[in-house]
Formats: C-alpha cells, structure tokens, sequence
C-alpha cells in the first residue's frame, strides 16, 4: 500500500487493494488509514471511492436514493456487466422492485415465528455441547460448533432436506467472494459454482420444501399474490445465500471473542441473558461482513468531496464499527457496552432481514456453552479463511474447561 495522497480540490488517493491477501489477513492498518485521511478516499486501483467513517457509512446505508443497490452490491456494475446469476430481491434491488419480496420476508422471519422455534434451537444447541465436552472439550471450533449448528437448526427452519447441506458454506463463499474482484480466491472456486449453485437451486423448488418451514411460507405468499411465483425460488435463495455463512462467522468471532477474554466470558457466565448483547458487539468488533458496495445515483456530496454519478462506493462496514469517532475503546471486546449503532448487518432499507434469526441461533449456543463451560482456551494459533468480503476463520483451536 503507498501513502493516501491529497491533492487540492480533490479526495485523498490511495492505490491499495483492499482485496489482497495482506489486507484480508489484516485489514486493520488500512482501514485507520482510510478513517484517517478524510470522508471520503478515491481508490485507483479499482477506480471506485471508499468511506470508512461511522458517520458517512451509516448515512449512505440509510439513503437508498443516493446509494443505490440495484446496479450491484459488489464492485460489478450491473449496468453493464451480466450478473453470474439472478440477483438478490433483497440485496442488490431497490424499491419498488425490493419492497414486495422484503415485506414478505420480515413477516414470514417475525417475533412470533422466532419464538416458535426457541425451545427446539435451546435444546439441539444444549445437545451439540453436550456431545463435543463428551468428546474431551478439545476441538475446532468453526467445524464443531460455528459450522455444525448454523448447519443443523437453520436449512431445518427453511424446510431443506439433510442431503447436501454440505453445500451451503462453499456457496455462500463463492457469493461474497463475488463481491469483490475476480481475483484467486474467485477462479479458483469458479469451476465447482455450476454443481453448488445448481444443488442450492434445486432446493428453492416449491417440491424440495417440507410444508412447515420459512421456504413453503414464501410459496404460500406467491399463492396469496403477494410476489410472484417467479420470485419466490429467488427470494428463498436469499435466505439459503446469506442465512448460513455469516451466522457461521458471527458465531466464530463470538467464540474468538471468549476465548481472547476470559474477563468477558466470566461476566456471560454470571449474566447469561447478555448473551445477544455478546452476539452483538462480536459483529462489531470482528464485523463479520467487512464491505459492500453502493453506487451513487447522482453527483452526491460526502464530507465535501462530490461523488459522480454512476460511480461505485466501498464501504467498510468493519472500518465504521471500529471507528473512534463513533466508540469509545473500539479495539476492545467489552459486554459493558452498548453495541446497538453497529452497521455489522447493514442499516436502513437493506438491513439484514435475518439478524434476528441469527441473535436466537447464538443466544441458543452462548447460553449452553455459558452452562457447562468455565473457560475457552486457545489451543493454537486460530487460522483466517480469506474471502473478498467476509471475515472468517478456517480454524479455531480451543478447549472447552469444565468444573
């Protein structure tokens, strides 16, 4: 990365790629020097402006106007470029085209449904920590616990058979991937897409779904006339796309969180009903989604700095939430926070519809682990899982401590 440039009349310059191994590895230095150098940040290499202020993030994720998603939600324009598939109802559209599909969802995800399912997540969650500290407490805990019961409770509550389930991670990864520049990790993942995409698809199929799950209340809607018969696969894509991976990542850097903190985990132990409150300020300090691209409808002005029409928009969701103007200590892990502001699963319009989906699987997970566990000790080095817009873990050694 060279210096941040500043040339008069204009945004300060950087060529740096936030997409290389280096930055994704750790993307901290770069993210205080982007805060640091102003507003708004033009980055040659990809020829796209960066925003990595609380305040200007927040504002652009909450005008859908101005900072559109319809042209994409990654560094493709979908103006001019054809997508690698159907976009997103919810993710890269914007009203009108995303208001039917987005009220659809938020009805058939609500407060009465979650409650539903409490009782069977609590107990499949008790079930999963039972069998690993059977099993000696010493594991991975992206495989066995961050993986295993996203992968369990979650394709259940759509309605997807077991067979195959296996596929959700790598489809999701090549989706945010995606996102970013077709770069190593995109080629090298491309020529296994078709069977992963096409296992994905089959599975949104009105017949693929059980009769009681998130994907047969979606169909339902298309027979009441609410969307149309044609969206309704695409928007329980939507749910199979972004329903796994980043509950998977949430839950990694909770864990990671723990185990970093014994401090933190004690005070859990001793008030379980922080357990979301964890939830939460682990998304903010390891912002699982690190980016996402907005494209300015018209010539807008940030901080001073006039973003042409047409233009793409990085945002560094990871940046903001780390962003001293806005938090107090914002490198530390700290449950005596208040983490509501956070801009982890987005803001506004576009605001992760399944947040609260993914509050309950963790709240179910913490509060069993807060049960039975005295301590998380890491074991050995965690290791990152690199991808073009998520901050992830390949591994995470611990051992679970027990009385």
């Amino acid at each position: 990365m060279t210096d941040l440039l500043d040339r008069a009349g204009s945004p300060p310059v950087s060529d740096a790629d936030p997409f290389c191994h280096e930055v994704l590895e750790e993307p901290g230095p770069l993210q205080a020097a982007l805060r640091d150098a102003g507003p708004v940040v033009h980055l040659t290499r990809y020829d796209v402006y960066a925003m990595a202020r609380h305040e200007h993030v927040h504002a652009a994720l909450v005008n859908w106007q101005e900072f559109q998603s319809g042209a994409g939600v990654g560094l493709s324009d979908f103006r001019r470029e054809k997508p690698w598939r159907p976009p997103s109802l919810l993710l890269e559209a914007d009203p009108p085209r995303h208001d039917a599909p987005r009220r659809v969802l938020t009805a058939i995800l609500g407060p009465r449904v979650l409650r539903g399912l409490r009782e069977r997540w609590f107990a499949a969650a008790e079930q999963l920590v039972e069998r690993v500290l059977d099993e000696g407490g010493a594991l991975d805990a992206v495989p066995a616990l961050a993986e295993a019961f996203p992968l369990r409770v979650f394709p259940d509550a759509v309605g997807i058979g077991e067979e195959g389930r296996e596929n959700l991670l790598p489809y999701g990864d090549f989706a945010f991937n995606a996102f970013g520049p077709a770069n190593d990790l995109v080629v090298e993942a491309a020529p296994h897409m078709p069977r992963w995409a096409g296992w994905v698809d089959a599975q949104c199929a009105r017949d693929r779904l059980t009769d009681d799950g998130f994907g047969a209340r979606i169909w339902a809607a298309a027979d009441r006339g609410e969307i149309t018969c044609e969206q309704a696969p695409l928007v329980v894509r939507s749910l199979l796309t972004a329903g796994v991976d980043t509950t998977v990542h949430g839950l990694g850097a909770v864990l990671y969180a723990f185990a970093g903190n014994p401090g933190q985990w004690q005070r859990l132990r001793e008030r379980p009903s922080a357990a979301r409150v964890a939830f939460d300020e682990a998304v903010r300090w390891q912002s699982p989604v690190q980016t996402f691209f907005r494209t300015a409808s018209a010539d807008v002005s940030v901080g001073g700095t006039t973003i042409p029409a047409g233009k793409k928009i990085l945002m560094f969701l990871g940046a903001a939430n780390r962003d001293p103007r806005r938090w107090d200590r914002p490198d530390d892990f700290d449950l005596s926070r208040d983490p509501s502001g956070h801009v982890g699963f987005g803001m506004g319009l576009h605001q992760c519809v399944g947040q609260h989906v993914a509050r309950l699987e963790a709240e179910a997970l913490l509060t069993a682990l807060a049960r039975r566990v005295t301590r998380m000790e890491l074991t050995a080095p965690p290791i990152r899982h690199h991808n073009n817009t998520l901050r992830a873990w390949k591994s995470l050694p611990l051992h679970l401590h027990t009385r």
